[in-house]
């Protein structure tokens, strides 16, 4: 198998995908800053599984640093990129907007350019559901417009799909955009909603739940998102013969570039979410009411024909299976009574 440069290694999904593409035989150069954005313990804990196995290399730097970008793709010379580094996080990115600049645009300006300059075979990125921000058709489909964006970080991804098309249509690059829907699972962000239930449940305090606990969204097992990549990695895309200019599918191009939605497909509320924690901790939760949030959507939902039709993707795992997996990790991972910061 091929060289896989996995950027975003020791974060919750590019470990899975490391790992993944590892235990299949492949190479992995993983990158990672190993930022203090969450507990940096659980990053340095996700990154010494990964170099306990054969064919695992580790380089530690920022996207910003075009320097170190430069010289990592000189030394080690990937033949494909799974960028999946970015600073995550749709509330943040109003408390400190700049970070989501320097690494999400001025980062992934660094990627492209280091693609173009070493002729990389496919590049594959990470964008995201928060694109469609204040989309209210049901379900999103990745042929509809993404220009209304709610946060700074869903704009900062959006913004790094029309850079990837330009790269594209200049360079004859071959780019595909990845729009994640909720990502859940072992190995968790902790600043996500199923890791802070969990936490705060066990510790016997109440958990905050936002508009009533009206929102749906379309939980996707992080399983079911690695599949997806593992399944487009080998189809770098070629130009669309069919696409047309003046009805314009934002999707895909004359250029070889395409964008895919990776989801469950079938969105949750979050109240439903919620009573099947509660079944898999064995404990009823305290909830704290809160008004809707700025920068939150109402409802996620991912339409995933074109996916299927690329590469037969077909997500697996329900909420009553992937809910206790996780369960079971925690507990794993941290104990009954001992719980992260």
């Amino acid at each position: 198998m091929q060289a896989l440069l996995v950027t975003g290694c020791a974060g919750f999904i590019g470990y899975h995908a490391a790992r993944r593409w590892l235990a299949e035989g492949g190479a992995v150069i993983g990158l990672d800053n190993l930022n203090d954005y969450y507990d940096a313990s659980l990053k340095r804990s996700r990154l010494q599984q990964l170099l306990e196995m054969e064919g695992f290399t580790f380089v530690q730097a920022a996207l910003e640093d075009q320097k170190a970008m430069d010289d990592i793709f000189e030394k080690h010379r990937p033949e494909t990129v799974l960028h999946l580094a970015a600073q995550a996080g749709v509330r943040h990115s109003i408390v400190d907007p700049r970070a989501y600049i320097d690494a999400n645009v001025t980062g992934f300006l660094n990627v492209l350019e280091a693609c173009r300059n070493y002729e990389i075979r496919h590049l594959l990125y990470a964008s995201s559901s928060s694109v469609y921000g204040a989309n209210t058709k049901k379900p999103f489909a990745e042929s509809d417009p993404a220009d209304h964006p709610v946060s700074l970080y869903a704009a900062t991804k959006r913004t790094n799909e029309l850079m990837a098309h330009s790269y594209s249509h200049l360079f004859n690059m071959r780019v595909t955009g990845m729009r994640f829907f909720t990502v859940y699972g072992p190995w968790g962000r902790p600043d996500m909603a199923l890791f802070k239930f969990t936490r705060s449940i066990l510790a016997g305090e109440p958990i905050t739940v936002f508009n009533e606990g009206r929102m749906k969204r379309d939980f996707t097992y992080i399983d079911d998102i690695v599949e997806g990549m593992m399944r487009l990695i080998p189809e770098a895309p070629h130009g669309d013969p069919d696409w047309n200019g003046e009805r314009p599918d934002p999707s895909t191009s004359y250029a070889p570039y395409r964008i895919y939605n990776l989801g469950n497909n079938r969105p949750i509320e979050l109240m439903a979410y919620i009573t099947v924690l509660e079944r898999a901790l064995g404990r009823k939760a305290v909830i704290d009411w809160e008004p809707m949030q700025p920068g939150d959507v109402y409802e996620t939902y991912a339409e995933i024909d074109k996916l299927r039709q690329a590469v037969g993707y077909e997500p697996r795992i329900s909420i009553e299976e992937g809910i206790p997996k996780f369960v079971d990790w925690y507990l794993s991972y941290y104990g009954k009574q001992r719980h992260p910061l």
